[in-house]
């Protein structure tokens, strides 16, 4: 596929416009040094700048013409009278990234979703502590907290979730969790591994189009809000309205949200493979 000048610009200047939406909330409080507990983690977490999200990409093996300015950006190559993002390139500069992602990818799209979580890894993160690594108070108290935490069975999958359980809350996990066997457990079901679409986008670069990779913002935007109003902090000065996985109507409703997310997490995946893998290889 080749796109002419104008064709990849116009594309370029609607990328740019939909990403300044996206993060206009952030860099406004980000130029007041305005804290906040949602959606801070979208931009400390996976630590990516909003310049980095408003920069567009044709996606591998699509060829720009007429894109000079673009000579020496890298896993670019010259393809015909222009550029593309060259998806041998980047396996070649980076085999062991590559891989990961590749496997991270597909053997969570080979698993069926697990819907039995209800969110708890945030609240094995600050089970019998009395101090937090957020500065807001627990909607249920100390004591409340601790209460849910041993009253459900811990199911978290999420390597990167279970690594902050406090050290009372790990032994309650029904596994023990490493980062070598993280492509081993992860589940399409899991809150975090869709988040984490948004971060393996990312690490793609340009072999990955703008357009998918701000679709994989705006999973992980719409999945953190419910991974805050699941868990135990009173957010009620963020407007953040609590879905109450203490209850049988909260866990209807948490599972209801994240089969959706799993769901349009699925269809990411898939096309997030496509996109990189499926690429014309540059002979």
């Amino acid at each position: 596929m080749s796109l002419t000048r104008s064709e990849w610009t116009e594309r370029e200047q609607a990328h740019q416009r939909r990403a300044d939406a996206l993060t206009a909330a952030h860099r406004d409080r980000a130029s007041r040094r305005e804290k906040h507990p949602v959606w801070d983690f979208l931009f400390t977490y996976y630590a990516y700048k909003p310049a980095q999200l408003r920069r567009w990409h044709p996606g591998a093996g699509v060829v720009i013409d007429d894109a000079p300015e673009r000579v020496g950006w890298r896993w670019y190559t010259p393809a015909g009278s222009g550029l593309m993002p060259d998806a041998s390139a980047f396996a070649a500069d980076k085999p062991e990234l590559a891989a990961l992602i590749e496997r991270m990818l597909r053997r969570t799209a080979s698993r069926p979703g697990q819907f039995g979580c209800f969110g708890l890894h945030e609240w094995a993160m600050v089970y019998r502590q009395e101090e937090h690594r957020h500065p807001v108070p627990l909607r249920l108290g100390q004591a409340g907290t601790d209460a849910v935490v041993e009253n459900h069975d811990l199911r978290c999958t999420h390597f990167d979730a279970f690594r902050f359980f406090t050290p009372e809350a790990v032994p309650r996990n029904r596994r023990s969790l490493t980062r070598e066997d993280q492509p081993l457990f992860e589940q399409p079901g899991c809150l975090h591994a869709g988040m984490d679409l948004y971060k393996w986008a990312m690490k793609l670069g340009p072999l990955v189009p703008g357009e998918l990779l701000l679709d994989a913002f705006e999973l992980a935007r719409d999945i953190r809000l419910l991974d805050m109003e699941a868990a135990p902090y009173d957010l009620s000065a963020w407007d953040v309205v609590p879905v109450p996985i203490e209850t049988a109507e909260g866990k209807a409703e948490y599972v209801r949200r994240q089969r959706g997310f799993a769901e349009r997490g699925a269809a990411l995946r898939s096309a997030l493979l496509d996109a990189w893998l499926s690429s014309p290889v540059r002979t």
